[in-house]
């Protein structure tokens, strides 16, 4: 059974993730949005395996790297990457086509491609700790 701790800090995850979302591709977050397509359909199983079953292996080599080095901020800018990347194929899509694209990633994505997507996202590693500290502390209030 999943502890209700484990749950929030899945909460914050999913809540910060929506505001970078917002931040950075507001009208693609707004296409999800109306579309109903939310993290927990593709943002669980990209995080939780490292791109590993979403990206091409050279690919997904890469992303590890400097995961590594940099953290987990750099599972969030790498998702916002993937989002900016196929920005405008994913806004002419309709809900079942937009969920098979999320959690099956065209083979053909490039690495060159991807990493000029991530470097435009420009969340560090201090500001996503405040951020992450934050979302967790409204996460943990009792509801009103």
């Amino acid at each position: 059974m999943l502890s209700v701790t484990f749950c929030l800090q899945i909460s914050a995850y999913f809540e910060l993730f929506n505001i970078l979302f917002n931040q950075y591709l507001p009208r693609l977050c707004s296409h999800f949005k109306s579309l109903n397509v939310t993290p927990n359909m593709f943002l669980l199983d990209w995080i939780c395996t490292i791109y590993s079953r979403s990206l091409p292996l050279d690919v997904a080599c890469r992303v590890w790297d400097v995961y590594f080095r940099d953290g987990d901020v750099f599972l969030f800018r790498t998702a916002i990457g993937i989002l900016s990347l196929f920005r405008d194929q994913m806004m002419e899509m309709e809900f079942i086509d937009l969920a098979r694209f999320l959690t099956h990633i065209p083979e053909t994505v490039s690495s060159e491609e991807l990493f000029s997507h991530i470097a435009r996202i420009g969340i560090t590693p201090k500001r996503y700790a405040q951020a992450l500290t934050k979302q967790l502390a409204v996460n943990q209030q009792p509801p009103s």
